[in-house]
């Protein structure tokens, strides 16, 4: 996996996260969800990465 795409992932992960917990605390529920949608993008950015450095070896 490349540094720079697993860094991606990661932030995105933690960006979304992030947006979600401080959308909940204010009850801004659509931004939640967009806050989730991030997050979950960015664990399957990861999960593609994994599987492409899997096929290389």
């Amino acid at each position: 996996m490349s540094a720079g795409e697993r860094a991606k992932a990661k932030a995105e992960q933690v960006v979304g996260k992030t947006v979600r917990k401080a959308a909940h605390a204010v009850h801004k529920e659509t931004l939640a969800a967009k806050g989730a949608a991030l997050e979950a993008r960015g664990r399957m950015r990861g999960a593609k990465e994994q599987a492409k450095s899997s096929f290389k070896r």
